[in-house]
């Protein structure tokens, strides 16, 4: 029966907590909290629109929403929280968000940082194959291997790190490739009528980032400890390739 089932709380409903929603659902009552009146849409996704209180009496919290913004809702939930919930973020960046949580919630609750390496467009319709990244801060094991079995349910494929070994990587991997795709845009870069097999690759980065807001870029460059060395050095690479050939 539903009333068997367990219960997950999402505070914030954009595009992330959208998608959240529309799979948690499948397997959990699901409740929404988000500080704009989102009935409408919570409504058609078949959930239910809560209080922030209320919320955070579920089973499992889940954060969705931007990391500077994520400090304050910290400060709003830790004595709301309930004991042996699980109380989950979704930053792209995962040291910061990792410290703050163990710094304001409480001793009562299990913490799990991680980072789905997919998003409402990559997983519009399967999350079969995409990667979720867990960085467990908080957390037993007999709760870590319940979250895990329900994500491997999901066909999900799981990588378990830590932290820092996170935010090196996705400087990398994330960052620079929406730092290459940003200066796509700022270029007004877009089909031409003689294409390359490999522009029409290039192109491919606009669609990764061009439906992601200007907030979450800034976002993911200030808060991560290595984006700003990754930046440099891709650009001094730029500028000794652009010497070469003048």
């Amino acid at each position: 029966m539903r009333s068997n089932k367990k219960t997950a709380g999402i505070i914030g409903f954009g595009r992330f907590g959208h998608l959240a929603g529309k799979y948690l659902k499948e397997d959990l009552n699901v409740y929404v909290y988000d500080r704009i009146d989102r009935s409408n849409e919570i409504g058609k996704l078949g959930l239910s629109r809560s209080s922030l209180e209320d919320v955070c009496k579920k089973d499992i919290i889940i954060l969705s929403m931007p990391i500077s913004s994520l400090e304050g809702v910290l400060l709003d939930i830790k004595d709301y929280a309930r004991e042996d919930s699980i109380i989950i973020d979704v930053c792209s960046i995962k040291e910061i968000p990792c410290n703050l949580m163990k710094k304001y919630l409480p001793s009562s609750v299990h913490i799990l940082g991680t980072h789905p390496l997919f998003g409402p467009d990559s997983a519009r319709t399967t999350l079969k194959n995409r990667k979720i990244v867990l960085c467990p801060v908080r957390i037993t094991e007999e709760k870590l291997d319940c979250v895990k079995t329900f994500l491997e349910r999901k066909e999900l494929k799981i990588i378990e790190m830590t932290p820092k070994a996170h935010d090196e990587q996705i400087s990398y991997s994330l960052i620079l490739t929406h730092f290459i795709g940003r200066a796509m845009i700022d270029m007004n870069l877009g089909p031409q009528e003689i294409e390359t097999l490999g522009y029409q690759r290039l192109l491919k980065i606009l669609s990764t980032v061009q439906n992601d807001t200007w907030e979450l870029f800034q976002d993911m460059n200030k808060y991560n400890n290595y984006s700003s060395q990754v930046r440099e050095k891709f650009i001094d690479s730029l500028m000794n390739i652009d010497r070469k050939v003048k």
